[in-house]
């Protein structure tokens, strides 16, 4: 299954309490202008190693793994972590510290949740090129 493509953020649930929790301090004002924000996901993928950039804003945020490799990824918070993206029953799946991380695509949707302690937040991007 091949997730290249370029997403769009159609949708998201729960951003504001998942900020909260992953960016200790973060403002009401600084949730809203990124909850309001428009982001589109471009995902290269050749074989078993993607190129991930998420651009929201002027913020682009690119990551670049094998599968199953561990690698250093580039954290919405500027952190630097290390992690490793496996492939589980066609899903993406990656822990950065606290935060789980499942990606799939549903047809033209591609399907994101991250959960850290009980708070899940769902992001569904629709593919556009």
């Amino acid at each position: 299954m091949s997730f290249a493509g370029t997403y769009e953020l159609q949708s998201h649930e729960n951003f504001e309490a998942f900020m909260k929790e992953i960016v200790p301090g973060i403002t009401d004002d600084l949730i809203q202008i990124g909850k309001d924000m428009k982001s589109v996901t471009q995902i290269e993928q050749n074989g078993n190693h993607f190129v991930v950039t998420v651009t929201t804003g002027t913020k682009v945020l690119r990551n670049e793994f094998n599968i199953g490799e561990e690698t250093e990824f580039n954290t919405l918070t500027g952190e630097k972590i290390m992690s490793t993206v496996n492939i589980v029953d066609g899903k993406l799946v990656g822990k950065l510290k606290s935060v789980t991380s499942v990606t799939e695509l549903s047809g033209d949707l591609l399907i994101n949740v991250m959960t850290v302690k009980d708070i899940v937040y769902k992001a569904v991007s629709k593919k556009v090129a």
